[in-house]
């Protein structure tokens, strides 16, 4: 997308010119695409942009999930073009080809298409997550390869050439790493695997007689592959070298971190082995810095909840907490709504174990405990930075409670989270800290419980019969029960037969109203406040 269509946007009122420095301003950081920037942004929705670019340009739309693509139309494109210009070729009628494209402006790519193949193009819009999809789906981008690897290393000895920790490795680059060693290769391979699968997780899991790699996806857990037993300690010793971890100790976990490129993109991984009886079992932790979009509208919250977020974080001074299990979403709600309030006339620090975005203009602190450098501590150092508002990734101990409450008390928006079952336990898991009574109803602004469900599949879905009753027992009004469209996803290619994609954040809140402000000053039970 070239600026003159950023200008376009911004005068057809599809983005405002604050979003519109802020994206460039990622732009030039990351060198994605421009349109890239403002859907991850959340400026932005995928149709909204389709929808102008089509009126714009007289180019039509088409959904690629449901288009059946020849494999001998895709030798006609190479894989190199496809992904450099994020093309797809959908069909081929006499001289004539279909190409799919989601940024017109990038007038070299038809021009490429074109001389390659000797072949009229045809422009199509589709989504660039489409294209995305159908390349992953129809082009050898990175499966293959590993099967072909682990074919290659069945039944002979694998070596493992120790080599120095790399801050940062590309993993990005497929060819390239086909030219290193096979079990270096092997492991770059299955962490871009796991990335363009979208895997929160990845489980290398060894077992007496077979050697297991699993993906977390959307929540849920999948069998990947099983490579050779031989394998195991290669691999395994590969990626504590990458996290700097000791190779030698295999008695004690160890935690580490490495970072990763792919695609442009800066990856976070964050190690954790764990001994176990058929030898190490190792997690990494994926956490992708760009590719979170940080929306408050698109977070799930309902209209009236959603309007009064938006209010309270405008709030000079106060407290929000936001509860829920580890990988819930907590700290993506959390940087959705200092994104909002982001602005230069505001001072946002933040105190995080680890950094997981990156958000340009906000100050972002990393918390080392290992050197003694605590939340509590870094919360005491905030307070001497004039700060206006602070976010705590979390508040793990009674020290930190204090300093952040007594922050909220003295004119800081102070944001955190806890790890509680539900927004009213909160008030209980404060005062069993030592947290007296009257400074938590003093304090707390909202407390938001959070839960992540996936999503179904937009391509694949279909409309499915679900009895009134039902839908009533888990808590629609009975006079709009009648009238609510169920679907369920059947599976598709897009989703990995699965009829899931994505997933989507559920919300509890607590407004500190007087009354509740009353009931916790009064020490009443969490059942009551709910």
């Amino acid at each position: 997308m070239n600026p003159r269509l950023l200008e376009l946007l911004v005068k057809e009122g599809l983005v405002v010119a604050d979003q519109a420095q802020k994206a460039t301003a990622e732009q030039r950081r990351t060198g994605d695409r421009l349109a890239t920037v403002l859907t991850r942004l959340g400026f932005l929705k995928e149709d909204d942009l389709l929808d102008f670019l089509s009126r714009k340009y007289g180019i039509p739309i088409i959904n690629l999930g449901r288009v059946e693509v020849d494999p001998e139309i895709l030798k006609l494109v190479r894989k190199e073009i496809v992904q450099k210009y994020l093309v797809f070729p959908v069909r081929k009628v006499g001289n004539t080809l279909t190409l799919a494209l989601s940024d017109p402006t990038v007038v070299l790519a038809i021009d490429d298409v074109q001389f390659a193949t000797g072949l009229h193009v045809i422009p199509v819009l589709a989504a660039e997550s489409a294209i995305r999809t159908a390349i992953e789906r129809s082009y050898d981008t990175g499966v293959d390869d590993i099967k072909k690897l682990l074919d290659q290393e069945s039944g002979s000895e694998v070596g493992l050439e120790l080599v120095d920790r790399l801050q940062k490795v590309d993993v990005g680059d497929l060819g390239k790493e086909a030219q290193e060693a096979p079990t270096i290769r092997f492991v770059n391979l299955i962490l871009g695997d796991a990335i363009r699968k979208r895997a929160s997780d990845i489980h290398l899991e060894p077992y007496e007689k077979v050697f297991r790699v699993r993906y977390r996806i959307d929540g849920v857990l999948h069998d990947m592959m099983n490579p050779p037993k031989q394998m195991e300690a290669a691999i395994l010793s590969r990626v504590k070298i990458m996290a700097n971890l000791d190779i030698a100790e295999r008695r004690l976990p160890q935690d580490g971190r490495v970072s990763v490129k792919f695609q442009n993109r800066e990856i976070d991984l964050r190690v954790s082995s764990l001994p176990t009886i058929f030898g190490e079992k190792i997690v990494m932790r994926v956490l992708d810095k760009t590719g979170t979009v940080l929306d408050l509208a698109r977070l799930g919250f309902d209209g009236d909840d959603l309007a009064r977020f938006k209010k309270v974080i405008t709030t000079p001074y106060g407290m929000i907490l936001v509860t829920g299990p580890t990988g819930s979403g907590k700290s993506t709600t959390l940087y959705a709504a200092i994104s909002t309030i982001n602005h230069p006339d505001i001072n946002i620090i933040t105190a995080e174990d680890p950094v997981e975005y990156n958000i340009p203009g906000i100050n972002q602190v990393l918390v080392r405990e290992d050197i003694g450098y605590s939340f509590a501590s870094a919360l005491r150092a905030f307070l001497r930075q004039d700060p206006d508002v602070i976010l705590v990734g979390e508040m793990r101990d009674l020290e930190t409670a204090q300093i952040a409450i007594r922050a909220a008390l003295t004119g800081h928006l102070v944001f955190s989270t806890l790890h509680t079952n539900d927004a009213p336990s909160t008030v209980t898991r404060l005062q069993d800290m030592g947290i007296p009574p009257f400074l938590i109803s003093s304090s707390l602004l909202m407390v938001i419980g959070q839960r992540l469900v996936r999503r179904i599949c937009l391509e694949c879905r279909e409309v499915v019969s679900v009895p009134v009753s039902a839908l009533i027992d888990i808590g629609f009004p009975p006079d709009e029960a009648e009238s609510v469209q169920t679907y369920t996803g059947k599976g598709c290619s897009a989703c990995a037969q699965t009829g899931f994609k994505g997933r989507i954040a559920v919300h509890e809140v607590m407004w500190l109203t007087p009354e509740v402000q009353e009931a916790i000053v009064r020490q009443r039970p969490a059942s009551e406040l709910k």
